[in-house]
């Protein structure tokens, strides 16, 4: 070893600064040529094998979660329990993976990701095969043992998605993902038959709960020396923004902001709508164009609000926060509205046909080109890759949604000047066998009704 390679004799194994470490220099010869790495610090290939392994792992994790239920039959007969008793080992496995899941979100936010996960598919390994030579009288020893497995799942499930994270971006990382994620229900239904089937083979439950143990410590021996532990970051950071670690609590505060806007949303939704339907419906004492008139205040309400919130993003949260909320209110209220115009004004044997037209409509000029325009038009503004300017750029971009819910409210204006009409039309239409046809009259065409062509 060199005397300038010193992080490698110092650097902890249980530390992040171990991450993205590559070959050093033994000091033995020159320096062999190396596969070219990515910001992450991990070679295209090396970040291929390092998702299968992951996968492996992934499918080994859920093949074990069900194991017990293609066996649950034999576990209620040789405890002699009840189905709600035998329920327990479920609901004890979760509860235990949910509120460890946090924990380990903080380790792994904050040390070396592959060692925990190293340690954790090693302890759910040996419990997994502890459980199997549990006798029949102490059943709390299995439901234990279930709860501790729950600790080397959540060590494992918090923490893989990241490396993937960090090793690929946009549509790789999706389809990498996607894969990992497909190792969900192909290893739920494995577990469920290859437990069922080690059952019958052997007649012991036991030998079930044997096999994933054995599949676990391969997966150990994978991950230390397959994977490599990638850069967090460093594959999508800018060039001039470092990635500081910040304290669990403003951690969680930080993601509590995502928290409150899904709140607010949905507290607003409800807002919106309920208070939408009672405004119309008290205004159309007053007049037969309530409907329309109050979609169009809702939305030319909501266009000032929203308007501030994406000016406000910066400046004040708070602020932000209640315009947020103020313009999604306002937003909402023409929901149930807007339904219910649809089908007043069209005869009731067209109207399946209607709502498609109006859903193909609403979308294929609302959220199924916005993304895009937004995007390019943000691509446009931008002057540079710098973090500030992907920011306004995409600030300024955003702003086009205020203005188009202006153009909406002007459009409910103009349907107040014509609801009157059609509604009216739909509800007096009568249906008849006499309706006219048009034939040609002087090389001119006119309608006539079938009966006089009859006579």
């Amino acid at each position: 070893m060199t005397g300038t390679d010193v992080s490698a004799d110092t650097t902890p194994f249980f530390s992040d600064d171990n991450e993205g470490e590559g070959p050093t220099d033994n000091g033995v010869g020159s320096p062999q040529p190396e596969e070219e790495e990515s910001a992450s610090g991990v070679s295209d290939k090396r970040a291929k094998l390092t998702v299968a392994v992951l996968c492996y792992i992934n499918l080994l994790n859920y093949m074990d979660r069900f194991t017990v239920a293609g066996v649950l039959p034999d576990i209620e007969h040789f405890f002699s329990i009840s189905d709600g008793t035998s329920g327990l080992l479920q609901t004890v496995f979760i509860c235990s993976y949910m509120f460890l899941a946090p924990l380990f979100g903080y380790l792994g936010d904050r040390y070396n990701r592959k060692l925990i996960m190293c340690v954790g598919i090693f302890f759910w390994s040996l419990v997994t095969l502890a459980s199997s030579f549990i006798g029949k009288d102490h059943f709390w020893a299995l439901l234990l043992t279930r709860g501790l497995v729950g600790v080397g799942e959540a060590s494992y499930s918090t923490i893989a998605p990241t490396i993937i994270a960090d090793l690929f971006i946009k549509e790789k990382r999706t389809n990498m993902l996607s894969v990992f994620y497909f190792a969900i229900p192909v290893g739920s239904g494995l577990g469920y038959i290859v437990g069922s089937e080690v059952d019958d083979v052997t007649g012991d439950w036991h030998w079930a709960l044997r096999v994933t143990p054995g599949l676990g410590l391969l997966a150990v021996i994978l991950l230390l020396f397959v994977v490599q532990e990638p850069k967090r970051g460093a594959i999508e950071a800018h060039p001039e923004h470092t990635l500081h670690r910040t304290s669990w609590l403003a951690d969680i505060k930080a993601l509590c902001r995502n928290l409150i806007f899904g709140i607010i949303t949905v507290v607003t939704g409800i807002l919106g709508v309920a208070s939408g339907v009672q405004v119309s419906k008290m205004l159309r004492i007053k007049t037969p164009r309530a409907d329309p008139l109050v979609c169009a205040a809702g939305l030319l309400l909501a266009a000032p609000f929203l308007y501030l919130s994406i000016m406000f993003a910066q400046a004040s949260t708070v602020a932000t926060y209640i315009f947020i909320f103020l313009g999604e209110t306002f937003l909402s209220m023409n929901w149930a509205i807007v339904a219910d115009i649809l089908l007043y004004v069209v005869i009731p044997t067209r109207r399946s046909t209607a709502e498609a037209f109006q859903i193909v409509l609403s979308h294929l000029l609302g959220d199924a080109i916005s993304p895009y325009l937004i995007g390019v038009v943000s691509d446009s503004i931008k002057k540079s890759d710098s973090y500030m300017w992907e920011f306004r750029s995409l600030q300024m971009s955003l702003l086009l949604c205020s203005f188009v819910a202006v153009g909406g409210g002007a459009f409910f204006l103009a349907t107040a000047l014509f609801i009157e009409k059609d509604r009216h039309l739909a509800e007096n239409y009568v249906p008849s066998d006499d309706a006219p046809i048009v034939v040609p009259k002087r090389g001119r065409s006119t309608k006539v009704s079938v009966s006089s062509v009859l006579i």
